[in-house]
């Protein structure tokens, strides 16, 4: 019998282990600007929600809470612009990334199926083809440029991971059409469409995307970027009522539920916007520090008008550069993991806290 496992490439981030334990040498310690990984604390607010909430004996429901769901559809209609939504329209999923790498899956695809998404890109959209037994199908240029072929499923990434690129209202509306006219289903990846700071990111549920209807649209958001949520793994999706639900009788079988306090604290998260805004002050203080500090040192700085990270390039391979800066106790992801488009550039987070990251900028100095 095929194991599952051999369909999957090695894992990334395995590689970078030799770098980390030069980096974690260094006489000040480590600065590790690889992962996106929140530090800062989760809101008070949204703790003492999932504390009064513990004293949560019964199942939690897979679709969620009406509360949970009255919740997500405010914040759409705060955020995106999104008109006419209904609960039918939203599904909370166990994190993002569970929910990439087994979309395809529980769509039903597999063989004879293909799976496009954008380069450089988040390795998991890959992973979600190649579960699933479909032919991931990488692109660089316009999605109105794939062979509908056998397509089942495009992924769009705005604002982008790793690069931080934003994709215009010209360029989603044209990706919506093309995938409505070849009948494609088209994901949104948007997780983080609330950090856009040299461009406004727009949602594929925007009217001025969609025209109103989200028929063939499904929205993927996060709060572990916009909440520091990351430890309780809230997401969920947003679009096409037909397709959520489908998934939701099929995560219902796979029990695929968040915790119920984990429910009541995302509510209580998506109903303020003020500690976002916070959250935003201090990501805005480190990304312009790092930027500063990487181009005194002679890099370029692509795209990254979005996200957490920036995508910084010397021309060189970006295991060189990965190398260089392990020496210095820095510690970055190399390009080449985001595929061969990334393969002479660097993703640099900036979730660091405020302490390592002027401690980053005084090394590159």
């Amino acid at each position: 019998m095929p194991s599952l496992f051999a369909r999957l490439p090695a894992f990334p981030w395995d590689s970078l282990e030799p770098y980390k334990a030069t980096a974690a040498a260094h006489p000040g310690g480590i600065v590790d600007l690889s992962v996106g990984t929140p530090v800062d604390p989760v809101p008070e607010l949204v703790r003492e929600a999932l504390t009064a909430a513990a004293n949560s004996p019964g199942y939690p429901t897979v679709w969620g809470t009406t509360v949970l769901r009255e919740a997500i559809l405010g914040w759409l209609a705060r955020r995106t612009k999104a008109a006419g939504l209904d609960h039918v329209n939203v599904l909370p999923v166990v994190g993002s990334k569970e929910l990439v790498a087994w979309l395809p899956t529980q769509l039903g695809l597999g063989p004879g199926d293909k799976v496009a998404y954008p380069q450089p890109a988040y390795p998991t959209y890959e992973v979600g083809a190649r579960l699933a037994g479909a032919e991931p199908v990488p692109y660089t240029g316009s999605v109105t440029e794939l062979d509908p072929a056998g397509l089942k499923l495009v992924w769009l990434n705005s604002p982008g991971n790793p690069s931080g690129r934003v994709l215009g209202v010209d360029e989603l509306r044209a990706a919506v059409a093309w995938a409505r006219e070849h009948g494609v289903l088209l994901l949104s990846d948007e997780c983080y469409l609330e950090l856009g700071w040299e461009a406004e990111p727009v949602s594929v549920l925007d009217p001025a995307v969609c025209g109103g209807p989200v028929d063939g649209l499904i929205a993927v958001h996060s709060l572990s970027k916009r909440s520091n949520l990351a430890g309780y793994r809230a997401a969920f999706l947003a679009g096409d009522a037909t397709v959520l639900g489908e998934l939701l009788q099929i995560r219902k079988h796979g029990g695929m539920m968040l915790p119920a306090p984990v429910q009541a604290a995302m509510a209580v998260a998506l109903g303020d916007d003020a500690h976002v805004a916070v959250q935003r002050e201090r990501y805005a203080a480190r990304r312009s520090a790092l930027r500063a500090a990487l181009e005194g040192r002679g890099f370029r700085i692509e795209h990254s008008e979005a996200s957490l990270y920036l995508w910084a390039t010397r021309d060189e391979p970006c295991w060189e550069t990965v190398a260089g800066l392990a020496k210095d106790g820095i510690l970055v992801a190399p390009g080449a993991f985001y595929g061969e488009p990334g393969e002479h550039f660097v993703r640099v987070a900036f979730t660091a806290t405020d302490e390592r990251v002027a401690e980053a900028v005084r090394r590159l100095g």
